[in-house]
């Protein structure tokens, strides 16, 4: 998860500077056709913009959670109902919507492009998951806990906010398959051990992605397992890896899926057999039923992966559509292996019912990984490098943001008196100014305007300081002045400034 810093200081919610002791998070959708958070950064960062305001905004273009008030502000973000407000309790945090809907009446809306709108809807909502998974860990919060983590529908049914239908309304009109009650279990499983901003899926599996096993050590794993193994099924291994690798799906991982669900070939207590080209059991969905039959063991194979991208990806097949089941797939639910089970499933959905599904295939794949045959391996590729602005590597919430740039991000630090720079492994690369330290001065004259903000653009108090000797507790560049302070009997709403070119420092 990338989190920037946003915080809306122009906001007249941030300028009220209410707290909250933060018993809950709220999850809204924004309810029109906006994929850019900075769209909403920009135009709610106003003295004018006086309705609303939210703790966060997460983008739909790549994901990015843009915070817009520090978390124990209230911020004014789901109104009220006959119980109170969940402005007093909860922090509240938008996701963007795809470009390509448009809503005709309340919560309705069409759709122009099925595909780009539910990759938006999906890199919200598993950016939500680990920013909520944060947050919870932040505030010593349960996430199954009744109440703790509610949509703004929820919150209107619960009495604590306006009628809304967010975000529901978006996932089930894609056809999502997201609930709250799966979103809540995804939070708590993005919590599990995992250091805060982290997904609680480190380690875990990806179904996507390139083959790690070879076909050799595919069959000889086969071969050790099955010594009566058909030399048709050894022929038809590499079919795995080349399926596999047209769709972007490890072939080694529907290979060893193949192996549990046919017993290794030996199809001992399967529902299927060998002349069905079926080798992953599909259609057998209860006792009795035969299952799906292919004409050829490739289309078998392709079905099983194509199924397979069903469960772990948004995307669209790249060959057509022969399995017969892959509309009945809630496309993306399992993006690991691990999540193939329902059981397991922070959704409750997967392929099979059983207890330890995912597991079980993981077993035979590092069986299949641990025999003779294997390549060597290709050096890793080099991962994209981010720099991380924060007061230490360990606390991630301090972070101002994450960079490719290291010039940017120094001049973050720079920005942000007391951060540093650190890279990829933890290092400290660069340290910015010093804490800034209160000082005092003095001014002489007794006409010295007092600003709600740094700058000649923000309005006057209708104050003077008058002549004495003050604390400023902040520096700002603005216009009209080379450097602005911050009265330090101003600080707790930051709307006391003055020019900095009218006084002397003592």
């Amino acid at each position: 998860m990338k989190l920037v810093e946003s915080i809306l200081t122009r906001n007249p919610c941030y300028t009220a500077g209410r707290k909250i002791t933060v018993k809950g998070l709220m999850l809204h959708s924004v309810g029109c056709p906006q994929p850019k958070a900075s769209v909403f950064t920009n135009s709610w960062n106003s003295p004018v913009h006086d309705s609303s305001c939210v703790h966060g905004f997460i983008d739909g273009n790549d994901g990015t959670v843009y915070q817009t008030l520090p978390w124990n502000h209230r911020g004014w973000h789901c109104g009220s109902g006959n119980k109170g407000s969940g402005n007093n309790t909860h922090i509240g945090v938008e996701m963007c919507e795809p470009a390509c809907i448009k809503y005709t009446a309340g919560s309705n809306f069409t759709c122009s492009d099925t595909v780009t709108a539910k990759a938006v809807a999906k890199k919200t909502y598993e950016a939500a998951v680990e920013l909520f998974a944060m947050l919870c860990k932040k505030y010593s919060l349960n996430p199954l806990s009744d109440g703790v983590i509610i949509s703004h529908r929820e919150g209107y049914s619960r009495g604590i906010a306006s009628n809304h239908g967010d975000p529901e309304h978006l996932w089930t009109q894609l056809g999502m398959g997201y609930t709250m009650d799966g979103f809540r279990k995804a939070v708590k499983a993005a919590m599990g051990g995992a250091s805060s901003g982290s997904s609680g899926t480190d380690g875990y599996t990806k179904i996507m992605g390139n083959a790690v096993a070879t076909a050799e050590q595919m069959k000889t794993y086969l071969k050790a397992k099955n010594l009566n193994v058909a030399q048709t099924v050894l022929d038809m291994v590499p079919l795995y890896l080349s399926e596999g690798k047209a769709e972007g799906i490890r072939g080694d991982v529907a290979f060893a899926q193949s192996c549990l669900e046919t017993g290794n070939f030996t199809f001992s207590g399967s529902a299927v057999t060998l002349s069905q080209n079926n080798f992953c059991g599909m259609g057998v969905t209860s006792n009795g039923v035969k299952g799906n039959s292919f004409d050829t063991p490739q289309l078998g194979i392709r079905a099983q992966v194509q199924h397979l991208k069903a469960y772990a990806s948004t995307d669209a097949l790249k060959n057509a559509c022969i399995d017969p089941r892959f509309k009945y797939v809630t496309r993306g639910c399992a993006e690991y292996v691990e999540w193939l089970g329902q059981k397991e499933n922070p959704s409750g959905k997967g392929w099979a019912a059983g207890a330890g599904y995912g597991e079980k295939i993981l077993s035979i794949l590092k069986g299949i990984l641990g025999t003779a045959g294997g390549e060597a391996k290709p050096a890793p590729a080099e991962t994209e490098a981010w720099y991380r602005v924060r007061k230490s590597r360990a606390d991630a919430s301090s972070q101002k943001g994450a960079f490719k740039s290291l010039e940017n991000a120094k001049k973050c630090a720079d920005e942000n008196p007391g951060h540093s720079v650190f890279d990829e492994t933890g290092k400290a690369v660069y340290t910015g100014a010093a804490a800034f330290k209160p000082y005092l001065v003095r001014i002489a004259i007794p006409d010295l305007n007092i600003r709600k903000g740094p700058g000649t653009d923000h309005a006057k108090t209708g104050k003077y300081t008058g002549v004495g000797t003050f604390t400023i507790v902040e520096e700002a560049d603005g216009k009209g002045a080379s450097k602005w302070g911050l009265l330090k009997s101003y600080q707790s709403k930051r709307n006391g400034w003055v020019s900095l070119d009218f006084v002397e420092r003592v």
